[in-house]
C-alpha cells in the first residue's frame, strides 16, 4: 500500500465527519432490519434511509450534539 493511500485512510479514520457518517449508517441499517422484520421482507436500504431521515434523524442529531452547542454555528 502506498504511503499516500495510508495517509488518506488515516485521515478518514480520525475524521469526526467520517465517524459521524459511520454512526449514522449503522443507525439506518438497524432501522432497516427492524422495519424489514415488521414488514416480513427486506424493505431495502433506500426506503429505510428515507424513513429514518424523516422520522429519526433530527432527534438522533440532537442527542449527539454536545450540551450547550449552538446548532446555528
Amino acid at each position: 500500500m502506498s504511503a499516500e493511500l495510508e495517509d488518506h485512510q488515516h485521515l478518514e479514520e480520525g475524521s469526526v465527519f467520517y465517524r459521524d457518517f459511520l454512526s449514522e449508517r449503522d443507525e439506518i441499517l438497524r432501522h432497516k432490519w427492524f422495519e424489514s422484520e415488521k414488514a416480513g421482507y427486506d424493505i431495502g436500504f433506500e426506503k429505510a434511509l428515507l424513513d429514518w431521515v424523516v422520522r429519526f434523524r433530527p432527534s438522533w442529531q440532537e442527542r449527539r450534539r454536545p450540551s450547550g452547542a449552538n446548532p446555528s454555528n
